[in-house]
């Protein structure tokens, strides 16, 4: 059983010489018709945890938006920043994503 969340991509990690984390291969949210444009609100700024919980109703899901926005988000907290125009992807992108 897994010492990781279930919303975590590293969930299933493989275990190298019995002691160390393998190679994390991070996946990918691709393009789809649901995904939005957003300019991030002052509310949110440095913030993607609370807007991860008001568009999916859970706070440990901030890192889909930088795996969606990785051109744009380089650290995916300190450049959240107001003004900042992300791609927020569809629940059922995150969610094919959260279920692998």
């Amino acid at each position: 059983m897994s010492k990781y969340n279930k919303n975590s991509f590293i969930k299933s990690p493989r275990i190298f010489d019995k002691k160390f984390l393998d190679l994390n291969t991070l996946p990918k949210i691709v393009q789809s018709n649901g995904d939005v444009v957003y300019t991030i609100e002052p509310d949110y700024d440095e913030r993607p945890d609370i807007l991860a919980d008001k568009i999916y109703g859970s706070s440990e899901l901030w890192w889909v938006f930088a795996l969606r926005n990785p051109d744009v988000l380089y650290d995916p907290i300190r450049d959240f920043k107001t003004g900042v125009d992300i791609i927020l992807p569809s629940e059922s992108a995150v969610q094919r994503v959260v279920r692998n």
